[in-house]
């Protein structure tokens, strides 16, 4: 595939550790690995999208250079979960002999929590038994997911989101890269609207490129399918202030507009209510209600309705506060 057609997650991302944007302290220890051509087996651990999978290609890729055929396998272990895979393709290629100039070759098993029990105790033989010319990174959402036995022969390396500031540096990049005019508030959109997640950004990021090289605010919220957050805080304020028809109104915005879901729309109250400016008591009293409603909405009730219910709270506790 020629570069210019790739997805822009691949073209964006860094072919080696020195241009990883963020988690500095695990890049800088991940060169040290390379520099000395030896390292243990590894966990990554950590949400979608901070660059477990991208430090894995980027290691290999600076340890075996033109010569990464052979000494380097990439499995999705939630596509290919079972034991099979791990006493058949797993094995197979530990088994044999690296070509490349460093003799470790590594395995690299991408969502590695989706294993089987079954599976990762025969993943933890297999360590085991190559552990002379055969290296493991597992990436993990939740390295609890993964057995004890492996966790006790891995160094786990814990990525967390990234912050504004990397963030910020790898939308100049893309930037750069599209030749893209883009406002300094889109900007801040996409970063509100990933929440550290580099994966989400660039997707979100090149659907907005597609329509245009101009690019502003409402074009990643309506790509992103979600709400600005004055809208959220808005939808709050009228039912706090025990305005529940104009409550209601913002909320069929939401909900026809942007097309939310009612898990979407409590997720962003969630995330907008510590930056309200009202008291510390209705902070409180509304997470415990956007906590009460969201479990009655995953637990099958109408969403419409709990949603409306929840203002409806809301609102009569404005209207009890200014009798």
């Amino acid at each position: 595939m020629d570069n210019l057609d790739l997805p822009w997650t691949e073209k964006y991302r860094p072919k080696s550790l020195n241009d990883v944007i963020g988690q500095n302290e695990i890049v800088k220890r991940l060169r040290s690995f390379v520099k000395t051509g030896n390292f243990p087996n590894m966990i990554f651990a950590g949400p979608a999208g901070i660059g477990k999978t991208t430090c894995a290609i980027a290691i290999a890729n600076d340890l075996y250079k033109d010569r990464i055929e052979g000494a380097f396998k990439e499995l999705n272990a939630s596509d290919a979960r079972g034991i099979d895979v791990i006493r058949g393709e797993v094995k197979e290629f530990a088994r044999t002999l690296s070509l490349a100039d460093v003799p470790i070759k590594i395995i690299f098993l991408d969502e590695a929590d989706a294993l089987t029990t079954d599976a990762q105790h025969a993943l933890r033989r297999t360590m085991e038994k190559f552990s002379s010319e055969t290296r493991f990174i597992l990436s993990a959402n939740y390295a609890s997911k993964i057995i004890d036995p492996i966790q006790s022969r891995c160094v786990v390396f814990r990525f967390k989101p990234l912050n504004e500031k990397d963030m910020k540096e790898y939308i100049e990049r893309i930037i750069k890269g599209e030749n893209l005019d883009i406002s300094d508030s889109a900007i801040e959109a996409l970063i509100y609207i990933s929440e550290g997640d580099l994966r989400k950004l660039t997707n979100t990021l090149q659907s907005a490129a597609m329509r245009s090289n101009k690019i502003d605010e409402s074009d990643i919220y309506e790509i992103a399918a979600r709400a600005r957050p004055k809208e959220i805080v808005n939808m709050l304020k009228f039912a706090l202030n025990g305005e529940f028809e104009k409550s209601t109104e913002e909320l069929d915005k939401l909900m026809i507009q942007y097309g939310l879901s009612a898990e979407d729309i409590l997720l962003q109250c969630y995330k907008e209510i510590p930056n309200m400016n009202i008291k510390e008591k209705d902070k409180l009293r509304l997470m415990v209600d956007i906590a009460s409603y969201n479990f009655r909405i995953v637990e099958g009730a109408n969403e419409r309705i709990q949603l409306q219910a929840m203002l409806a709270h809301i609102a009569m506790i404005g209207i009890q506060k200014s009798e």
